[in-house]
């Protein structure tokens, strides 16, 4: 490699060739010689701008020496090479992404929220490794997109995001572009021939400033939050318009290694430390600020407190977003002996900071109509920026909350990101009040319809009681129907529900089976392909299972679960109109609310005529035996189960899935019916209310385990 002077000199390489035409008449042994001094000048360039942060030269010297590299692989096609940096250019519009599978799976961190978890987490490593002392390696934790990086024979073969753990979108094309991330990495002078890396997309604040303002100049909408936009960068379909959210990619894990012969060689780096020592060295932009920096080691918990604290006063001061710290076991073989749940692993654990907060003016409420007619307040704030976010809205919940808080328009308000996600009211300011500000007079009609509201004694939500025909809750309806957890109609999101039903083109649930294509393909923004997409994943929709359909028909007090049971009971949708509220009732997980709301679902004869009308369209209206659960085994039958809390050692999607393979139900809350609550850390309420219950089994999650184990 060549020195800082020498790169120097070096920088004005480009632009002596392509100010003379050597170019043109270089024989292709030159210009091979030529294109391996210029892929290293340029590689090394990129990691001083885009890894360290300091460049050497300007901006104008590496463009010639990156347009004198385009030239000569222009003119020898055949020694274009895989790590040049010309191939960082975009291709244009790529396909829809593909779902690629993780080699190892890319599980969530337990959680810690204050120096006793994080003592108490220590302990219990101690207790299961019986060691004395145990030594961490801590690192910022990223508040951005989540990648892994796969690297074969040096050379970068694949990106994908995170998705659900198992599998992610391929993102390679788009990550290619980065020249934080390199091409080429000299994994095999350590014995690695395949290599899966873990990091984080992110975007510098000053960067992400400089965006806005410029969005801001050009009367562009501003971007809400760095995290948000790097996540949407990595999905851009035209990857050209990546390099304009200027997102770098932090590498934070070693996954798995593998030698050449396909032998495990993850546990030859013997430490966490020494695995991003070695991306570091490889060119990998890291937390480290050198190849000796030692300062993220700590030799005990009581060091990892102090680091953590240090980084909580100082994270206003880092270049990026961060929302906590991660700690793991620096040792690799004791990362094994400790292990993983199906949750998450074992040896590490992420410290996250309190939520911040911020004051700014409630200027004034909406009133926003849900699809059930429920009416939530929302507040409208002057525009504070708060965690990296620009906040102007929140949710006020409901009329009992503005009362509890005693909420004025015109009041300071302490803000709060709950999570560093969701915007959330503290308190009004009462001090600071100067007699301007107004009482919060609840509505008594409808913002969308004038209807009068209604609200039940046992409820705590006024709701809009012309639930068929108004504006706002049937375009909310129609949502909901298309929605993932219902019908899943890929194509129509909410802003095109909105769209078509604003335009005309869909007024009811019916009229998106009568769509007029044609006319679509009209409008801007669509075309032949994206409108046969369309219709493709509608006409899909019709032979969805029935329990979509209940979900989809948006019934009050029925979800996935109860549909589900809903379901079990009969052959087909019609039946459920000669159900009684008795009948309902002897289900599991139905009680007298759920029974009333759908007994008066099925005796509206809007509602018969809405189901006879999908039955028409080609609607799937009956039950099939693909559609149910695959049960293994009947020795949880007859037993219901209810899960609350955060769980640690597995899912809550995991845990269902294993009670509804042996046979077992699924409740959505406490009632006489329920057998077991399995309850995970900080349970709440459920818990509290299934103590009061004789016939209740209350397990936690080890207990759980173990009972599935022996029904086994």
């Amino acid at each position: 490699m060549y020195s800082d002077k020498q790169q120097k000199t070096l920088a004005g390489l480009g632009k002596t060739l392509l100010a003379n035409d050597h170019l043109k008449s270089t024989s292709k042994s030159e210009a091979s010689e030529v294109i391996d001094q210029l892929i290293q000048v340029l590689n090394y360039h990129d990691w001083r701008y885009y890894v360290l942060s300091e460049p050497i030269i300007e901006d104008t010297d590496y463009d010639y020496l990156f347009d004198a590299l385009k030239l000569l692989q222009e003119t020898y096609p055949s020694l274009m090479r895989p790590d040049s940096p010309t191939q960082r250019v975009a291709r244009g519009l790529s396909e829809d992404f593909e779902s690629v599978e993780h080699t190892v799976p890319m599980l969530s961190l337990a959680k810690a929220y204050n120096d006793q978890d994080l003592i108490d987490w220590d302990a219990s490593i101690k207790k299961l490794m019986q060691e004395e002392q145990i030594v961490y390696a801590c690192e910022p934790k990223f508040d951005g997109a989540s990648l892994a990086l796969v690297y074969e024979n040096d050379l970068l073969v694949r990106a994908a995001t995170r998705g659900n753990g198992i599998v992610g979108d391929d993102i390679t094309n788009n990550i290619k572009t980065l020249p934080s991330v390199p091409l080429r990495a000299a994994f095999s002078k350590y014995g690695i021939y395949k290599t899966e890396l873990r990091g984080e997309v992110v975007i510098h604040k000053e960067r992400f400033k400089q965006m806005n303002e410029r969005r801001a100049a050009a009367g562009e909408k501003l971007y809400s939050n760095a995290r948000n936009t790097a996540s949407g960068a990595l999905r851009q379909k035209d990857s050209s318009k990546v390099a304009e959210k200027q997102i770098e990619a932090f590498l934070y894990q070693v996954g798995v290694t593998y030698d050449e012969a396909g032998n495990d060689r993850t546990r030859d780096l013997k430490s966490h430390g020494a695995s991003i020592q070695l991306l570091y060295d490889l060119g990998f932009k890291t937390s480290l600020k050198s190849h000796d920096d030692q300062s993220n080691i700590c030799q005990n918990i009581e060091e990892v407190i102090a680091y953590c604290n240090k980084w909580r006063e100082t994270r206003d001061d880092y270049d990026y977003e961060i929302d906590g710290i991660v700690i793991k076991v620096d040792d690799v073989e004791l990362q094994d002996m400790v292990g993983y749940t199906a949750h998450h692993p074992r040896w590490a654990i992420a410290l996250k900071f309190d939520a911040r907060q911020a004051t700014t003016i409630l200027e004034q409420i909406d009133y926003q109509v849900g699809r059930t007619g429920a009416i939530t307040p929302v507040a409208k704030l002057k525009t504070v920026n708060l965690a990296g976010a620009n906040i102007s809205n929140a949710s006020l919940h409901n009329e009992e909350f503005i009362k509890e808080k005693d909420i004025h328009i015109g009041d300071t308000v302490i803000l709060q990101r709950a999570g560093d996600v969701i915007p959330y009211i503290v308190e009004a300011v009462k001090r600071k009040r100067d007699g301007s500000e107004t009482p919060v007079v609840f509505p008594t009609h409808c913002p969308s319809c004038e209807s009068p509201l209604e609200k039940p004694e046992e409820e705590a939500v006024w709701r809009c009681s012309n639930r068929l025909e108004c504006p706002a809750q049937v375009e909310e309806q129609l949502i909901h129907f298309v929605s993932k957890g219902a019908m899943d109609i890929r194509g129509l999101g909410r802003d095109i529900v909105k769209r078509f039903y604003q335009e005309g083109r869909i007024q009811r649930i019916p009229d998106i089976y009568k769509l007029n294509y044609g006319g679509i393909k009209l409008l801007e923004g669509w075309g032949e392909r994206s409108v046969a997409k369309l219709k493709d994943s509608i006409e899909a929709s019709k032979d969805q299972p029935l329990y979509r359909l209940l979900v989809g028909l948006g019934i009050r007090e029925v979800g996935t679960g109860t549909a589900k049971r809903l379901v079990e009971a009969v052959d087909s949708v019609e039946e459920l109109q000669n159900w009684t509220e008795e009948q309902l009732i002897e289900l599991p997980d139905i009680g007298p609310k759920v029974a009333a709301s759908i007994v008066s679902f099925f005796q509206d004869e809007r509602s018969i005529k809405l189901l006879e009308e999908l039955k028409e369209l080609g609607l799937n209206m009956k039950k099939r035996e693909q559609d149910m659960p695959q049960v293994k085994s009947t020795v949880l039958a007859g037993k219901t189960f209810l899960f609350t809390g955060s769980l640690q050692q597995f899912t809550r999607n995991d845990a269902k899935r294993m009670v509804e393979e042996m046979g077992g139900k699924l409740l959505s809350g406490v009632s006489s019916k329920l057998h077991y609550l399995v309850v995970g850390e900080k349970a709440g309420s459920k818990l509290t209310k299934a103590q009061k219950i004789e016939t209740i089994t209350i397990l936690n999650e080890d207990e759980f385990l173990k009972l599935v184990a022996e029904a086994k």
